[in-house]
């Protein structure tokens, strides 16, 4: 018998705060070869990409030298990597859009080069506005029109569907005057689509949404923004999630330096701004996307059914090659460098974590299921990449990773072997409040099923906490509003028509579901725009199958600005509800909330956190006066927050002068208790008095 001492490389490299790692979950010292072996690799990336091309800042840096760019001297140099191209053509307005008149020379490496002079007066020889595209001449021998995949503007022309790449060098460049805000400890998002922003029908804006978007958002009390579809997608309807320009803000909302200008605003008034970020997929468009660049399937994605999502219909990145990784970490550097994005929310990221794309798999939990074969290393390893880059070199940034998989380590540093998000998106939260809404009486909702959902996150991962997102308000869901009052909402949110019971409940449970969902559901919140007053109805943009209609591709403000109209009840109570946070700071507290109570048949739930008690109380029709509940910190409490006050659309069946002192008497795991009143389908916040 031979016998080995070869050791596999991996198990000498280990991530220098692994052992924090194993302190924090100590089942993940099963796993811990395994955490060593991606660690491993990843490290190997990292030393490589730092070793050549003048270092990973020179490489993150290459949407500065690849693409389309003027030099000091006004000529003009392109720089495109087509490996599987025989030659490569400059085609557009400024040769009259001659095939052959500008060829690219073949560099080492599948890197083609073109330089063209200035014009004899020194001006550039493309104008700004000029179309341009490149002809890619394929190994079939045929020229074929593409889009430069560095290209930073692209328009879509009246007379056809195919974008055009438009050359953008404006005389004058937006200037940023405002400093980026630091990244906020208790952060609450409001996730906006600038093209739905205006109640018109019509494709809202940059400027639009700057002007009249902005000041909504800062006056409801959050502190950040997060810009979807914002990376040019050709077809509308895919809300940016078939992105087919990866470095060209959206034209239909109008420039780049227009979402510059609206960035800039948003950190003049202290709010934060993160971009919904698409690394995971790449639309199939070859006219107008990616694929295909070079004429060959591979090119940046995977070749054969590896480089196919079948269920999203679009091209999968091939994330160990070379190019690739300079594509896409030059992609996150370029919009928090150029645009001063101050983070990101990954999409698709369980897409990426896994083999299978997380297609048809309910993730029991088990941890032998993140730590398989299953497990894409190499997709892996880039968001520890990408995370390493956009957190080194841009230390005030965030990123949030859309996981639902619940991948231990995800949301812990690199350095411990982990993912390196900040946070992750709390996925099961709004998939439970639905599953309540669509599937149980109030009567049947299963108290203690529901505080476990909203409190069962891993420990020291940050997550963000949502009742309802984008997700829920599309066609062929419903938002919560519409789950709770349907048909109702067109009829009899006037508050000069008598309250029906259903627009009653309706009312309520929106509020404590927000408010429950807001105190105990995570380190951050997030809400999607309109959702904070009720909006009506949901989501659907113009397509084929609705007639190209914009009815549904709005959000109608102008409902919450009618004070005759009950959803102003809805927006009081958001406002209200940011602002007390703001004040205590729940979501960045050390505690995540300790529930001493949750009682089945009076569905009611009592927790603590950051010094304020919580109680709710989602009964349909039982009120509980003298209702006993534990307190641990002793002395005087009152009312800071009542969803049954009057301008939340209440019955204001609290006395708000009234103050609450605690007893010695310990009571559910408390050391104090005291008594109060909870009207049924009512969330209170009380507080301590520290004049007492």
């Amino acid at each position: 018998m031979v016998t080995s001492n070869f050791e596999e490389p991996w198990l000498s490299v280990s991530p220098p705060d692994l052992e924090n790692l194993f302190k924090l979950d100590p089942y993940l010292k099963l796993h811990g070869n395994e955490i060593k072996r991606r660690y491993y690799h990843y490290k190997k990336l990292v030393d490589s990409l730092s070793a050549n091309e003048g270092g990973l800042k020179g490489f993150i840096e290459s949407y500065k030298t690849f693409g389309i760019h003027v030099q000091p001297d006004n000529s003009i140099r392109c720089l495109e990597w087509a490996p599987g191209a025989e030659g490569l053509f400059l085609k557009g307005d400024f040769n009259s859009w001659s095939n052959i008149s500008h060829p690219f020379n073949k560099l080492e490496f599948g890197k083609w080069e073109l330089i063209i002079p200035p014009n004899p007066d020194g001006t550039p020889a493309i104008k700004h506005g000029d179309k341009l595209k490149i002809g890619v001449l394929t190994m079939r021998g045929i020229i074929e029109d593409r889009i430069s995949p560095w290209a930073t503007y692209v328009v879509q022309p009246e007379t056809s569907i195919i974008y055009d790449q438009v050359f953008y060098n404006p005389s004058e460049r937006y200037t940023f005057k405002s400093k980026k805000p630091l990244a906020p400890t208790n952060i609450k998002i409001y996730e906006s689509h600038v093209g739905i922003s205006s109640p018109d029908y019509q494709v809202a804006t940059y400027d639009y949404f700057r002007e009249k978007v902005l000041p909504r958002i800062k006056k409801q009390g959050y502190n950040a923004i997060q810009l979807m579809a914002i990376m040019e997608h050709a077809y509308y309807a895919s809300f940016g999630y078939q992105v087919t320009s990866f470095f060209a803000p959206s034209s239909r909302y109008g420039t780049p330096d227009q979402l510059k200008r609206l960035i800039d605003e948003a950190h003049s008034q202290g709010i934060y701004v993160l971009l919904d970020i698409i690394h995971s997929h790449a639309c199939k468009n070859v006219d107008d996307g990616l694929n295909r660049f070079d004429g060959t399937n591979s090119h940046y994605f995977h070749d054969l059914p590896r480089g196919e999502h079948t269920l999203w219909d679009s091209r999968l990145f091939n994330y160990s090659n070379w190019e690739t990784l300079r594509f896409l970490l030059s992609n996150c550097h370029y919009w928090l460098e150029e645009f001063q994005f101050d983070g990101f929310r990954f999409d698709g990221v369980t897409s990426m974590l896994y083999h299978s794309h997380g297609i048809g798999h309910g993730f029991s939990g088990d941890y032998n299921e993140y730590f398989g074969l299953n497990t894409d290393t190499e997709s892996f390893n880039y968001l520890q990449l990408a995370n390493h880059v956009i957190h080194h070199f841009h230390p005030n940034a965030v990123t949030i990773a859309e996981d639902v998989s619940g991948m231990p380590a995800l949301c812990r540093p690199v350095s411990e072997g982990g993912g390196g998000f900040d946070y992750r998106l709390g996925m099961a939260i709004p998939d439970k409040w639905i599953e309540l809404l669509k599937e149980c009486s109030d009567e049947e909702w299963n108290i203690g099923n529901l505080v476990h959902t909203l409190s069962n996150r891993r420990w020291k991962e940050k997550t963000i906490a949502y009742a309802e997102s984008h997700d829920q308000a599309l066609v062929g869901d419903k938002s919560i509003a519409f789950w709770l009052m349907d048909k109702e909402m067109y009829d009899n949110m006037s508050t000069i028509t008598p309250l029906t019971d259903i627009i009653s409940r309706g009312i309520a449970l929106h509020k404590i579901i927000r408010l429950l969902t807001h105190g105990l559901g995570g380190e951050g919140w997030l809400n999607f725009i309109g959702n904070e007053f009720g909006h009506p109805e949901w989501l659907d943009f113009p397509r084929a199958g609705n007639n190209s209609s914009y009815h549904y591709a709005r959000r109608q403000f102008n409902l919450v600005d009618d004070e005759l109209l009950r959803y102003k009840f809805l927006n009081n109570f958001d406002r209200a509800m940011n602002t007390l946070e703001e004040k205590y700071r729940w979501l960045s507290a050390d505690d995540s909330g300790y529930v001493s109570w949750k009682h089945e048949d009076d569905k009611v739930i009592v927790f603590e956190r950051a010094q304020c008690v919580f109680v709710f109380n989602f009964h349909p029709t039982k009120s509980f006066p003298d209702y006993k509940i534990g307190v641990d910190e002793p002395g005087k409490y009152k009312i800071v927050l009542d969803s049954d006050a009057e301008e939340f659309g209440g019955f204001k069946r609290l006395d708000h002068s009234v103050e609450f002192f605690t007893s010695p008497e310990g009571f559910a795991g408390r050391a104090n208790s005291m008594m109060i009143y909870i009207p049924n389908r009512t969330g209170i916040i009380f507080a301590r008095h520290y004049g007492y």
